[in-house]
């Protein structure tokens, strides 16, 4: 099976990848992650997969050139539904990159974090390939979580410590603040 992968940062990706890999199939990886912020935090997880892709020796789609704009003014005033916008865009774009390239089916490694709405991805995926013609491919990646982030360590990746938007890096420094209080 020829599988373009949606990839949001490189530990994320390395439980998806050795499980595609264990079953034969061909990975493609896309970076396309527009919610990531600030631009710095966005290069680092790109290097990171990108290193971890040539490791595995895995293509990587070339990604398009960083563009906030628009995913802010797609989740300004909707910060509550701000996930499901999120994940809803960068499927889209995977469902459609994966259509154009005559790809079997497309996937995220969204699907291995345990702090992601897992369900609401299946679905919005499954809305996607349905709306681009193709096929996503559902995994449960999360029992590997303990193993990929070792690995993460071990390999001495870039780690982040929030999803990626600025309004999840706030929920992370509030909710320590809070907690120290």
């Amino acid at each position: 099976m020829n599988i373009l992968m949606h990839a949001c940062c490189g530990p994320c990706s390395i439980v998806p990848t050795r499980s595609l890999k264990g079953e034969g199939a061909k990975i493609t990886a896309l970076f396309d992650n527009p919610n990531i912020q600030p631009y710095t935090e966005w290069v680092k997880r790109l290097e990171a997969l990108t290193l971890h892709m040539e490791r595995e020796n895995i293509a990587l789609l070339p990604p398009e050139p960083y563009d906030l704009v628009p995913w802010l003014r797609r989740v300004v005033f909707k910060e509550n539904a701000r996930c499901a916008l999120c994940y809803e865009v960068r499927l889209a774009k995977a469902a459609a990159k994966a259509a154009e390239g005559g790809f079997d089916a497309f996937t995220t490694t969204l699907l291995y974090s345990r702090h992601q709405k897992h369900d609401l991805i299946r679905e919005l995926g499954e809305k996607a390939a349905r709306e681009a013609g193709t096929v996503f491919l559902y995994r449960d990646w999360r029992p590997g979580w303990s193993e990929g982030v070792a690995e993460s360590k071990r390999l001495g990746m870039y780690r982040q410590q929030y999803c990626g938007c600025i309004y999840s890096e706030m929920e992370r420094y509030l909710g320590n603040i809070e907690a120290e209080r």
